[in-house]
């Protein structure tokens, strides 16, 4: 069956609604997307120490994500050699053992089996032991401080992978002098629809004044024009897309609006200037003047509006996404800034803020149409805005679905 429906000589683009609400489709995506691809982990400075480890799922499969007593990242499936038991059942703490409770096997933070009760009824206990080591992920590589893990050894290498997304995700790891770490805790929510929605309405700038109309609202009431001029989206290649916003763009520490305050204007001017002598004018720019929106495919968002936010998505099911959220922030700045952007952050993108919610309603709406559409002569979903300056070749708008039609295509070309 064809999902994916794209005429340019008529400037429309469909997709056909099985593909959020499938289970057929949904165990190929988990085959050909989440067993296939690079897949964002997690930060390298959630586990900042020596023994540190999280325990978090990614397509499907269960893992410690953890830095051994040796100071090396690495991905583990959290499930015991010995029968499979899951081995850790904290979702974060620090160790230098993890102990299987069913039979009290240990393994050390670098995977070694350290402990074997009652080795003498095991033949050649080294060799055992060797061979029952716990199973690394086959692949794990870094970008800037992000981890990224692969189940099958054969995909090309990261950098590969990434593409023109690596550079946006170079500039928000060049934000701050001394770098840039993840806040400790994480948000996770599960939300009533296919994962893929979540990616359209992160890609999706025409949604923003209608369904955020209260946040509109209210950054109208401050003096602040919203417009969509000067909004775009790019095709980043390989899935990838990217908004760049330079309309609505209050940033902490990058562009300063009133509702800021005065403190926070005058750190803004000299955040600037210390971007600009530690990058150059140049590069300091592309940082500081508009606000991003970049989808690393097939899981990773990065929010560079308002506060910067990291989202990871995982699907459950077809019609169920878990999705975590972390803040990220600046390792040098001060106290008060720091809680100037947790405020912001969770006014706005966190998932009680005035953004986040809404999106949730919006896309638990859609899936509950598109089940409610099934097999019927409205089962297509249209993603044909803006084909027509596409066709011509001209810049997309954010307020376009270009950005859509681009993941759609990557994704039809993977899953086919």
């Amino acid at each position: 069956m064809v999902v994916v429906e794209e005429d340019w000589d008529a400037l429309t683009f469909r997709v056909h609604r099985s593909a959020y609400r499938s289970a057929e489709v949904f165990a190929r995506e988990q085959a050909r997307i989440w067993g296939s691809t690079w897949l964002y982990l997690g930060h390298e400075t959630e586990i900042p120490n020596p023994g540190d480890f999280k325990t978090r799922t990614l397509g499907g499969r269960p893992l410690i994500f953890c830095r051994d007593s040796a100071g090396v990242v690495r991905a583990f499936y959290n499930a015991c050699t010995h029968r499979g038991t899951i081995l850790c059942r904290h979702e974060e703490g620090n160790t230098k053992f993890f102990q299987c409770f069913y039979h009290a096997w240990a393994f050390t933070n670098a995977g070694a089996l350290h402990a074997l009760p009652d080795d003498e009824a095991y033949p050649d206990v080294p060799a055992f032991k060797e061979r029952m080591a716990l199973r690394q992920v086959p692949r794990l590589a870094t970008h800037e401080g992000f981890v990224f893990v692969a189940f099958s050894p054969d995909v090309p290498d990261l950098m590969t992978h990434l593409g023109r997304a690596a550079h946006y995700m170079s500039l928000t790891a060049r934000i701050g002098a001394e770098g840039m770490t993840t806040l400790p805790g994480v948000q996770l929510y599960s939300v009533k629809g296919n994962w893929k929605l979540a990616v359209e309405n992160a890609m999706d700038g025409y949604h923003f004044a209608p369904t955020h109309n209260t946040f509109v609202g209210y950054l109208r009431e401050t003096g602040f024009a919203v417009t969509d001029d000067d909004q775009y989206a790019y095709d980043l290649g390989g899935g990838h897309g990217l908004l760049i916003l330079t309309g609505h763009n209050g940033r902490i520490g990058m562009v300063w609006e009133p509702r800021f305050g005065d403190a926070e204007k005058e750190r803004t001017i000299d955040k600037r200037a210390e971007m600009v002598a530690r990058l150059g004018p140049e590069l300091a720019a592309e940082i500081a003047d508009a606000s991003r929106i970049l989808f690393v495919f097939p899981n990773l968002l990065l929010f560079d509006l308002e506060a910067l936010t990291i989202r990871q998505l995982e699907p459950v099911e077809p019609g169920r996404t878990d999705v975590r959220a972390w803040q990220f922030v600046e390792v040098d700045e001060p106290a008060d800034v720091r809680t100037l952007r947790i405020k912001t952050m969770v006014s706005f993108v966190g998932p009680g803020g005035l953004a986040t919610p809404d999106d949730i309603e919006a896309y638990e709406a859609v899936q509950r149409g598109i089940v409610a559409t099934a097999e019927t002569e409205y089962d297509w979903s249209d993603m044909s805005r803006g084909m027509a300056n596409e066709k011509q070749g001209n810049q997309g708008r954010s307020i376009d679905e270009g950005a859509m039609r681009s993941f759609w295509r990557h994704w039809a070309e993977v899953t086919a």
